[in-house]
């Protein structure tokens, strides 16, 4: 059985992303050893050009990661995980990634995307204590911080979820506090 026969039977013909039926084709995982079933999801043209494109997303089109995340296929799990955190300026896609729980390997396998054409690769956001932070991690502030134009303190101790990096800035994350999406320095978080 080839690796699409499989995928078509594991998928019931349909998109494991958006259960579209029509134009389905093979997107391996990156970074693969193999072109394995495991490593590989089946997807429709939608999801895989959009997969595959720097350019901006369909963020409604995506909404569709909300019934797809749950699969335990880990190769499904790692799609959608790297797809909600590139969406991660949506709220919606925020609480998606909070509630989405990786086992160790297979989140691991979602912060190694394998882009050979990332760019920023030497642009690490760093938290307190030295640790890298990534986007969709969940870290806390160690310090109260007034928020600026929001009139309330984010008080030390408050866990900040989904974090998003801000690009061309590494001493910058976004995060939600309080209802409120805000800019927080790295230097005032520790990553939990």
């Amino acid at each position: 059985m080839t690796t699409e026969q499989e995928l078509h039977a594991r998928s019931e013909t349909k998109c494991e992303l958006c259960g579209a039926s029509d134009s389905l084709t093979v997107y391996t995982v990156p970074p693969t050893s193999d072109h394995s079933a495991e490593q590989s999801v089946l997807a429709c043209a939608t999801c895989h050009g959009q997969i595959e494109s720097d350019d901006a997303l369909d963020t409604n089109h995506w909404r569709c990661l909300n019934d797809s995340m749950w699969t335990p296929v880990p190769a499904v799990q790692v799609v959608a995980w790297r797809m909600l955190s590139r969406l991660s300026d949506e709220v919606w896609a925020q609480d998606l990634l909070a509630q989405l729980y990786l086992d160790d390997e297979t989140l691991a396998w979602a912060q190694a995307n394998g882009n050979s054409g990332d760019n920023d690769t030497d642009e690490k956001h760093l938290d307190s204590n030295g640790a890298e932070l990534l986007s969709g991690d969940t870290v806390t502030l160690i310090k109260d911080l007034n928020v600026k134009g929001a009139n309330f303190t984010a008080k030390r101790g408050t866990a900040v979820r989904g974090i998003s990096l801000v690009q061309g800035n590494p001493e910058q994350i976004e995060g939600r506090v309080s209802g409120q999406q805000i800019v927080i320095l790295t230097k005032f978080v520790k990553k939990s």
